[in-house]
């Protein structure tokens, strides 16, 4: 199975997906009801520490209210031109719009807040009904290009369209502004606190019954925190105690982690503990990946398994493919997985990054690279998408892989990488990094190839072209050796024939 590549970005299908509201949950009815009576309401501000159900909520809202075009951020959206592309992408599965907005090269800089407003508010209006945006997990979007992109986007929304936005932190909107305008629903986490009704519906779903007195007991305990209650509800259901069950929420990670410990995982099986913990090194989920990761079969019906068993396991798909882990419960994996086994880390994920790799998703592939801290699989796999990518507009992107190998002092290690470093460099204009990155490609070998088939002493004379340091005459014989060794699938041999200038005729001199 794999997961088809969408062109730049690569933009994963259950990021745009609202997250299936499965048979069970918990139904927010009061939180919802006050949210379909705001409909004319352009902003949805939804802001409440991890494990308070922002989610959910959205959810439920998008299934009752409809036309709703849904986003899961993530780190990767860190990037204007990913933000923005993933917001048109999920536009379009609602309404068809200008396909040119699609592939759209958003302007860098200051302008791209306006110039980002002005088209998509533009493709919102021209739908024929009113649709809402949902942006989920913006706390993980800290670029200001993309925070300023989303505030002008939430001061210029068509009339009849929302804008809904669920974060743990300050939102990048300008709440005074909307206040003083009656342009924005706040939800917060004490609307997000589970009352008495909805506390027993949450431990009737996951089969726990208490007396009025322990119940309300639990509930003083977590403060109506959701995922407290939930946790506590399904450690119950494993047979722990009943009373003094529920954690307080106050922000103390090792109390949730030593929780999470004695109260969850020390009553499950030993693999599904090694799986949960395992796995948790993973943003998205599905069987075969995580059967390649693991090295072991059956995945599927363990991810299926512990879905029904009502874990903090988030179906993203109607047929049981793909899953996420809660975000909170993900987090206290993950520190489980780093105390009971760190030194298999990386080997996990250099798993998912041949996956990934393997299905054709070479973006997600480096990102597992990275952290499994294998420099030569970031590097071939850099080399062969950071020149597409830049070109695409995605120079965030692009800057943060390179970024990377500085770091680790790796320039001159992989040439082909630094000769493409420094001729990005060289066309954003930042004269000191292009010569440093030049400086790194010259001091290694010319010889090799590189993957579309040119020298690499032909992308060095046409870096040196390109740089013109000895003047016309030295930049043209560059140009020649650039011709002469560069591929014709290179990207750069246009840019290099001017550089090089028309040839003499036969016969004749230059």
């Amino acid at each position: 199975m794999s997961m088809a590549a969408q062109p730049d970005p690569q933009i994963l299908e259950s990021k745009l997906r609202r997250p299936w509201v499965r048979p069970g949950i918990v139904s927010r009815t009061a939180l919802v009801d006050r949210l379909l009576a705001s409909h004319r309401v352009p902003v949805v501000s939804v802001v409440a520490p991890a494990g308070y159900g922002k989610t959910t909520l959205l959810a439920q809202w998008a299934e009752r209210r409809g036309r709703t075009a849904w986003v899961s951020l993530d780190e990767r959206d860190n990037d204007p031109e990913t933000l923005l592309a993933c917001v048109a992408a999920a536009l379009d599965r609602v309404e068809a719009i200008d396909p040119k907005l699609l592939r759209t090269r958003w302007l860098r800089g200051s302008a791209i807040a306006a110039t980002a407003v002005t088209r998509l508010a533009g493709a919102m209006s021209a739908m024929t009904e009113p649709v809402a945006l949902i942006l989920d997990h913006l706390e993980l979007v800290s670029n200001q290009e993309c925070r300023d992109a989303v505030a002008e986007l939430a001061l210029h929304l068509p009339a009849g369209s929302q804008l809904a936005i669920a974060t743990r932190g300050v939102p990048p909107l300008p709440m005074a502004r909307l206040r003083v305008a009656g342009h924005v629903v706040e939800i917060g986490a004490s609307d997000l606190a589970m009352d008495a009704s909805e506390a027993r519906g949450l431990l009737e779903a996951v089969g726990v019954g208490l007396a009025d007195a322990d119940q309300g007991q639990l509930i003083e305990r977590t403060e109506g925190w959701p995922v407290g209650l939930y946790l506590a509800a399904l450690a119950i259901n494993a047979g722990g105690p009943q009373r003094n069950a529920g954690l307080r929420f106050s922000g103390d990670d090792r109390l949730m982690a030593d929780y999470l410990q004695s109260e969850l995982l020390s009553r499950l099986s030993q693999d599904q503990v090694s799986f949960l913990t395992r796995t948790s090194v993973l943003e998205r989920m599905c069987g075969p990946l995580c059967d390649a990761m693991l090295g072991a079969a059956g995945s599927a019906a363990m991810l299926e398994s512990l879905e029904r068993s009502n874990l903090l396991l988030v179906a993203l798909d109607r047929r049981g493919e793909w899953y996420r882990y809660h975000h909170l419960l993900r987090d206290l994996l993950g520190a489980e997985l780093r105390r009971r086994e760190p030194e298999i880390v990386p080997q996990l994920h250099r798993g998912a990054a041949a996956w990934y790799e393997a299905n054709g998703l070479g973006e997600l592939a480096i990102d597992h690279a990275r952290k499994a801290g294998d420099s030569d699989r970031v590097a071939r796999l850099v080399l062969g998408v950071m020149q597409p990518v830049w070109a695409s507009g995605r120079v965030d992107t692009v800057l943060r892989w390179m970024e990377w190998l500085e770091q680790r002092h790796l320039t001159e290690r992989y040439p082909a990488v630094a000769v493409h470093g420094a001729l990005i460099f060289a066309l954003l204009g930042r004269p000191a990094r292009t010569e440093w990155w030049a400086a790194a490609a010259e001091r290694a070998s010319p010889t090799g190839r590189l993957p579309d088939g040119s020298t690499m002493a032909s992308y060095l004379a046409y870096l040196r072209a390109l740089l013109c340091r000895d003047g016309i005459q030295e930049m043209r014989r560059d140009a020649q050796i650039g011709w002469d060794g560069l591929s014709p699938l290179s990207p750069y041999r246009a840019t290099n024939a001017v550089h090089r200038g028309p040839l003499p005729p036969a016969g004749g001199r230059s």
